[in-house]
């Protein structure tokens, strides 16, 4: 599964909780995937038992004890694998665009409302993506995985920028 390659890419990142990787996914890899918290936690469950992570307790003074997540040698050589994998084919599955595809039966205005709100939602994600390439842009040379985490964060706003170009075109010439 994805998921599994994906907490195991952040896990090599750096050590981390279920609580810690659920933040991570939320402020770093959300343009282009996304992970409950339960999700994350059974997928942790599973990475532990197939021996591609461990758990290692680490003490707190006046806090509870972090379950922070490794990964092993055995997890590095499954995430170099998946890595190297050919790329799997992509499907984007897009509710809203289902919506548009049978919009044609309400009215006009109906139909930039959804617009509207698309937008909103477009214009709110760019934003967000923006904020975290801030610090990036302003930082010394990036080495070549911050700069591959960057291109990422480049992928989403460029996709957000086009959406909003996209957005427009529909608005103005719908019927």
């Amino acid at each position: 599964m994805i998921l599994s390659s994906v907490i195991l890419g952040m896990l090599a990142i750096a050590p981390m909780t279920g609580y810690d990787l659920k933040k991570r996914f939320d402020t770093s890899v959300n343009h282009f995937w996304s992970a409950d918290k339960a999700q994350i936690y059974r997928t942790l469950s599973r990475l532990v038992t197939d021996g591609l992570a461990e758990v290692v307790t680490v003490r707190q003074i006046g806090l509870p004890d972090r379950q922070e997540h490794h990964i092993t040698d055995a997890g590095r050589a499954a995430l170099t694998e998946w890595l190297v994998s050919a790329p799997d084919p992509h499907r984007e599955r897009d509710p809203f665009l289902a919506r548009i595809f049978f919009a044609g039966t309400l009215e006009r205005q109906q139909v930039l409302t959804l617009v509207a709100e698309r937008r909103q939602a477009a214009e709110l994600l760019l934003g967000e993506l923006r904020a975290q390439s801030a610090p990036v842009e302003e930082g010394p040379a990036p080495t070549r995985e911050q700069y591959l985490r960057f291109a990422t964060l480049d992928n989403g706003i460029t996709h957000a920028q086009a959406e909003l170009r996209w957005l427009d075109g529909v608005e103005k010439d719908l019927p």
